[in-house]
């Protein structure tokens, strides 16, 4: 693994841990603070895989995952997290991110922002669904009985206002309007740092 694709790599693994840690803490009634820096993760996947390709991406991906794991048993160690959760967050992630590599290796070709956008777009509702659901949801208890995630079954309107859903809906709803959002705001800075070290040097 060459010396270029450290900043990558150490920027991933520090959007994981973050994340993994924030996750477990609500901001506010609908959101966890983890939905403020997992988005992190595409711009950080988009930007290589402009750069250096899609090989490169991958690499990026597969160190972020497994820093997750790692962090993950370190948080189990300490029961600072359940097993549904790990296993929602690594499986979530390795398969949002390598389905970001893919569908942004398809659009590079286009005009420069479809890529960004429409990768982490899909990326992101795939992560949502997978996170979400394997660690909340009462359905797939049998991943781990003993974990207590029955706090987020509680039955509350959706959002506040909409029909009656268990609480990890809401969680989820909110989570992937963040996700959208900063979809958009990061294509700024996806755009100003590819020029900047792609641009030739003087």
């Amino acid at each position: 693994m060459t010396r270029k694709y450290l900043p990558g790599i150490l920027a991933m693994a520090a959007i994981v841990v973050a994340s993994n840690i924030l996750v477990q803490f609500l901001f506010g009634n609908w959101l966890t603070w983890g939905a403020f820096t997992y988005p992190l993760a595409f711009l950080v996947n988009d930007i290589m895989n402009r750069i250096y390709g899609p090989q490169a991406a991958r690499r990026v991906v597969w160190a972020g995952f497994a820093v997750g794991v790692a962090s993950s048993l370190v948080a189990s160690a300490f029961d600072a997290t359940t097993l549904r959760i790990a296993i929602g967050s690594g499986l979530a992630f390795l398969t949002a991110q390598m389905l970001d590599v893919v569908i942004f290796d398809k659009l590079r070709e286009g005009r420069w922002w479809r890529a960004p956008l429409a990768s982490t777009l899909v990326g992101s509702t795939v992560d949502t669904v997978l996170f979400f659901s394997i660690a909340f949801s009462a359905s797939l208890a049998f991943i781990n009985p003993g974990d207590d995630v029955s706090w987020a079954a509680e039955a509350l309107p959706l959002l506040g206002w909409g029909p009656t859903v268990p609480l990890w809906v809401s969680l989820a709803v909110a989570d992937w309007g963040v996700k959208l959002g900063l979809a958009l705001l990061a294509l700024a800075p996806f755009r100003i740092i590819v020029r900047r070290i792609t641009q030739p040097v003087a």
